[in-house]
């Protein structure tokens, strides 16, 4: 089998791999041996890392005031690749000895521990190759090059690009380093925990975006140490539930991945060592439907002019879908994960988010073909103020009569009351008329 891939300088380097090859062993992640990190070891990252990643701002939300709870916004998206990935990115590359560091790294990742390792190891000169699925996000393969490193763009998923990961660390004598695994990782990651308490007081729960476990379990261990009554509440997506699936099974078990807004989490097992770590200290499980995702990131761009992805968004899409009611009255902390979102994909989560909300609705009505008969429909559409985004007129599928025609119009609306008005006056007005996304519930 060969791959292909490119070097900063856009040089192509083909590479042959044996398909039948046993995958080597990972030797920091071993399930007959896991590893359950220390807080002494995350307190030893905190140290080490200091001087290279931010201390990010924990500032209360003004969606508090929508949601009944006191909410507080962790913003690890302002670190300098845009995710929390650079805290154990940087303490596992500080930990190389020289030998690996001169060999160089390999990695796998859809991107934020693709771009946390790239950047890092070109601040600390050491080469890194990271192996990116075909899924990943254009932004972050570029920005990967952009931090000088080898970059191999293969597999249709992360289960698959971690193989050729695997494969590429044995060939080329590379030290692989998990994205939500590796112990030093895991405790890297854990360092945000150990900030959120020295910014935020009287704190009862801490919502963290879960994938492999990684940030779950580092964030776990530095906060129970220190506060055993607060609340740790994982989240995921029902795209890629990886976790539910191993509480369910007793320990980590392959989950099929399917395409998610929250892509930084589309990971199909748990990590071992993560899930050794983590087990016993969640207290609550949360897994989120991928509407309620894009209203969140709608809601933070609104209300808090933050760009957060998918991964970053599903703590407040747990609370807007009514999931962690229990904290009303409370104060909680969401962590934003990351805000790496392809420019591309935001501009639709925005208008998913909009649909959610009902505030972007789309309906089919039948009206005269006569002349007037359109007008007629836009006038009384602006005569509550509704906004027409686009409409079309099919005669061909109308079987009523020939003198009707069938109009699709997309319609924005101020809020959820504004679109149950609309729908009102539509059904004094026409005989025919069909909402095809019309929201059941009213959302903060």
């Amino acid at each position: 089998m060969e791959y292909s891939y490119s070097n900063p300088d856009n040089k192509s380097t083909t590479i042959t791999l044996n398909e039948t090859e046993d995958l080597p062993d990972d030797p920091f992640c071993d399930p007959e041996k896991p590893v359950r990190i220390t807080f002494e070891e995350i307190t030893s990252a905190a140290y080490k890392i200091r001087s290279g990643v931010k201390n990010t701002p924990c500032e209360k939300s003004h969606i508090s005031q929508i949601t009944e709870m006191d909410i507080f916004l962790k913003k690890d998206f302002l670190q300098h690749t845009g995710s929390f990935k650079e805290r154990g990115a940087r303490y596992a590359m500080l930990m190389l000895n020289e030998a690996e560091r001169k060999r160089g790294v390999i990695a796998a990742s859809l991107g934020n521990h693709a771009q946390a390792v790239c950047y890092h190891g070109y601040q600390l000169g050491i080469p890194v190759t990271v192996v990116m699925p075909l899924i990943a996000p254009i932004m972050k393969i570029q920005k990967c090059r952009e931090y000088h490193a080898n970059v191999v763009i293969e597999g249709k998923d992360m289960a698959e690009a971690k193989k050729v990961a695997y494969r590429l660390s044995k060939e080329k004598d590379l030290t692989y380093i998990n994205g939500y695994d590796h112990p030093h990782i895991i405790a890297g990651q854990g360092t945000l925990g150990l900030e959120i308490l020295e910014q935020v007081e009287d704190i009862d729960a801490i919502v963290v975006p879960t994938g492999g476990g990684g940030l779950l379990a580092g964030v776990s261990v530095a906060v129970k140490m220190l506060n055993p009554n607060i609340k740790i509440i994982g989240v995921e997506s029902e795209r890629c539930a990886s976790y539910s699936k191993a509480i369910t099974h007793g320990g980590p078990l392959f989950t099929p991945i399917e395409g998610t807004l929250a892509d930084g989490l589309a990971v199909p097992e748990v990590g071992y060592n993560a899930w050794e770590t983590s087990r016993d200290l969640l207290d609550k499980l949360v897994v989120v439907k991928e509407e309620y995702i894009a209203l969140a990131i709608l809601r933070f761009v609104e209300n808090e002019k933050c760009v957060v992805e998918g991964a970053g968004a599903c703590g407040l899409a747990a609370i807007l879908a009514g999931q962690l009611d229990e904290f009303k009255g409370k104060r909680i902390v969401l962590i934003l994960s990351g805000g790496n979102i392809d420019t591309t994909i935001l501009g639709r989560c925005l208008e998913r988010g909009l649909a959610a909300d009902g505030r972007l609705i789309k309906f089919r009505v039948t009206v005269s073909d006569r002349p007037g008969g359109i007008c007629e429909l836009c006038k009384i559409i602006s005569s509550i103020g509704v906004s027409i985004k686009d409409i079309i007129h099919e005669r061909a599928w109308v079987t009523s009569d020939v003198f009707s025609v069938e109009v699709v119009v997309v319609c924005e609306t101020r809020d959820y009351t504004h679109s149950m008005e609309l729908r009102d006056l539509l059904q004094s007005k026409y005989k025919k008329f069909d909402f095809e996304n019309f929201p059941n519930l009213v959302l903060p």
